[in-house]
């Protein structure tokens, strides 16, 4: 799930990465594009028709939707690791906005199950939205045996 995402061509490479896993990607309005702009549907491919894609017009709407269990949101503020966790069907991995991450009030959501963080090198500010989401993604699919996977 990305929260209100901004910069196109990383939403657009997360529907190659959803289109090519069989997850789901989730966007919370607002949008900073258009899902038809070029640069989006460039860095997607012709993946979109392949890719299960929803757009929520705010994060409220996403929880009424998915009823979640479990939803891990993701910042450098944490200190528990991407890989200390035993992922299950149906988890939620929330990322926030390129230029800020996720905003306090969205971290201290009730629905967010805990928070984690993918390590970088010290000094480093954060990882770019749609590789943090494919190394995520995958070890979560990798920890599920990769089911549908060839």
């Amino acid at each position: 799930m990305f929260h209100e995402p901004c910069i196109p061509p990383n939403t657009g490479n997360a529907i190659r990465l959803v289109a090519g896993t069989g997850c789901e990607l989730h966007l919370i309005e607002p949008l900073g594009f258009d899902l038809s702009e070029s640069k989006l549907r460039r860095a997607g491919l012709d993946y979109h028709d392949l890719a299960s894609v929803t757009v929520h017009e705010s994060l409220p709407a996403a929880w009424e939707a998915l009823r979640p269990e479990r939803v891990y949101a993701f910042t450098t503020k944490s200190t528990t690791r991407y890989t200390d966790i035993a992922y299950q069907p149906g988890d939620v991995l929330l990322f926030g906005t390129e230029p800020t991450g996720l905003p306090d009030h969205v971290l201290d959501d009730p629905h967010v199950t805990a928070h984690l963080r993918i390590p970088m090198l010290p000094g480093r500010r954060s990882m770019n939205l749609s590789n943090a989401a494919a190394v995520t993604v995958y070890e979560a699919w990798r920890q599920l045996g990769f089911p549908g996977g060839v």
